[in-house]
């Protein structure tokens, strides 16, 4: 007996006349009856095949007889699976989801569409306010934020409003409901003396030229990191911002930026171009920021969100998000004399109004400032200053902490003897396997110098190899063992570990792991 068929496959029967017919419900109309489209063929296989594509072409996603009385789960579904998925960026459907599958559904799924009342919302609001987190309970508490209830009730109220565009119901429940209310979150932004102190820990640890770019330009996070080298034309200045990344489920993802507004070009100041065109020449990659370990990766989000903190801390800043280097530049610009259109502009506001509604305190800061003026240009008025503070401890120049480990991909540097240094670099290279190098010096400081420009080349070569423009690897011998290999060639009778280890200014143990391995070598060469 033919297995029957699940819902939403269509059905494959055949004709009298002795060909096969497809037929598939391809939606419903106002009345609720089904609307089908048929195909015919032959055979039954060709059948299938047809009907497939039929439903392919007709973009069938889960036939559902829309109606009144159709319980509330079904049609919050029906809403996000026809009408907002395909709309949504991935990362904006992990949210719509949580709202729909994890809170709305199992809140007042089982209520017939028709007869879900603004009351039973609002109980449903209240109950996910006091008590409707689902994850970290014991550590935030059973309640939701002011700001959680408020977006999993505009994604209600968006598909309640399609409900009534569709004549499944006369009015909207959600409209009206009492919600908490909208708390804007304190904006912080950094002095410039906590701007200097930052930015010299920042180049302490190697991330100087990301956090600058983003004090002087203001990009969002994924845009900063999204961007690549040809984005910038030296020559003119011109940064080219048309892409972002984000992450969803553990992957980066790259994508246009949100509006219009946000595609956008700006001109970087000279001095800011100089320090890019000299960070080039250290990084092999397209991108202008990318990770240290897979170069052919942009920089993680949540990791320069981490840095972002400790490089706060050790700074002696207060602490502020991403965002707020964002609204740090903003400030700085508009207490500095930039126009609200200007900025606008550059920070990719859709409109001014933005702007002004984001930055209304500096605003009003200006204006004070400006009718300030005025009095004193036009009515002469006598303005008191704040006297002189002579009292105050003279500013001593800021020492950066330096990290108490070293950051991944910038070698290794050990003390072998009293005044002997080794620097090792030890990068993954194309062929999957990991090929060292080592430099030596007297001091940690020439160590860390000639380590700095071992890493350039084997950057270089490393690059050179993806990109096809070389294939030789290195042998990945370790230096120590080539040179106790040839100081092995020049002695052939020495037999002492302890002279060798001398001689070469290595460590006894070194030389005992390699020195075995060389004998069974020349033996076999004769």
């Amino acid at each position: 007996m033919a297995g029957k068929r699940k819902k939403g496959e269509g059905t494959v029967r055949l004709r009298k006349d002795g060909r096969w017919e497809g037929r598939v419900v391809v939606g419903y109309d106002e009345a609720g009856n089904p609307k089908t489209k048929n195909v015919l063929a032959k055979t039954k296989k060709e059948c299938i095949e047809k009907l497939e594509a039929l439903k392919s072409s007709c973009q069938v996603v889960r036939p559902v007889q829309v109606r009144s009385d159709m319980l509330v789960r079904d049609w919050l579904d029906y809403w996000y699976q026809n009408y907002s998925k395909p709309r949504l960026r991935p990362s904006t459907q992990l949210n719509y989801e949580s709202w729909i599958y994890h809170h709305l559904i199992p809140g007042v799924g089982e209520i017939p569409l028709n007869q879900l009342t603004q009351a039973e919302l609002q109980q449903f609001f209240r109950r996910m306010k006091e008590s409707g987190r689902k994850v970290n309970v014991e550590r935030r508490g059973p309640g939701m934020a002011d700001r959680s209830v408020r977006s999993c009730h505009a994604v209600c109220q968006m598909a309640l409003d399609k409900a009534v565009e569709e004549k499944l119901i006369h009015t909207n429940p959600a409209v009206g409901c009492k919600l908490p209310p909208m708390k804007g979150k304190e904006m912080k932004i950094l002095t410039q003396e906590e701007i200097q102190r930052f930015l010299i820990q920042a180049k302490a640890e190697g991330m100087y030229e990301l956090f600058l770019l983003e004090l002087t330009t203001g990009m969002r996070r994924g845009e900063l990191l999204a961007l690549r080298w040809d984005d910038l034309d030296f020559a003119t200045g011109k940064l080219r911002i048309d892409k972002q990344i984000y992450p969803v489920s553990g992957k980066l993802i790259l994508n246009e930026p949100k509006t219009k507004a946000a595609n956008r070009t700006i001109i970087l100041p000279p001095a800011m171009v100089e320090l890019l065109a000299e960070y080039k020449k250290g990084v092999f990659s397209e991108l202008m920021f990318p990770s240290r370990i897979k170069p052919e990766q942009p920089i993680d989000p949540g990791y320069v969100r981490k840095r972002l903190q400790v490089i706060l801390e050790r700074a002696g800043c207060k602490r502020v998000r991403f965002h707020d280097l964002r609204h740090t530049f903003a400030t700085l610009s508009l207490e500095n004399g930039m126009d609200v259109k200007t900025l606008s502009t550059i920070i990719g506001h859709v409109s001014s109004a933005t702007t002004l509604n984001t930055y209304t305190h500096i605003t009003d800061e200006m204006r004070r400032k400006a009718a300030l003026n005025i009095d004193q240009g036009i009515a002469k008025a006598e303005v008191g200053l704040m006297p002189e503070q002579t009292d105050e401890p003279p500013k001593q120049d800021f020492v950066p902490i330096e990290p108490p480990r070293r950051r991944p991909g910038t070698g290794c540097v050990s003390q072998l003897r009293e005044y002997l240094w080794e620097g090792r670099y030890s990068p993954v290279w194309p062929d999957g396997k990991k090929h060292s190098r080592n430099v030596y010096a007297k001091t940690r400081a020439e160590c860390e110098e000639k380590l700095k420009v071992l890493i350039l080349e084997m950057k270089a070569e490393i690059a050179a190899l993806r990109s096809g423009a070389s294939t030789e690897y290195p042998d990945g011998v370790s230096p120590k063992k080539k040179a106790i290999a040839a100081y092995l060639r020049e002695h052939p009778g020495v037999s002492s570990k302890s002279l060798i280890a001398r001689e070469l200014q290595m460590d006894r143990s070194t030389v005992q792991r390699y020195y075995d391995e060389i004998r069974e070598e020349f033996q076999r060469q004769g």
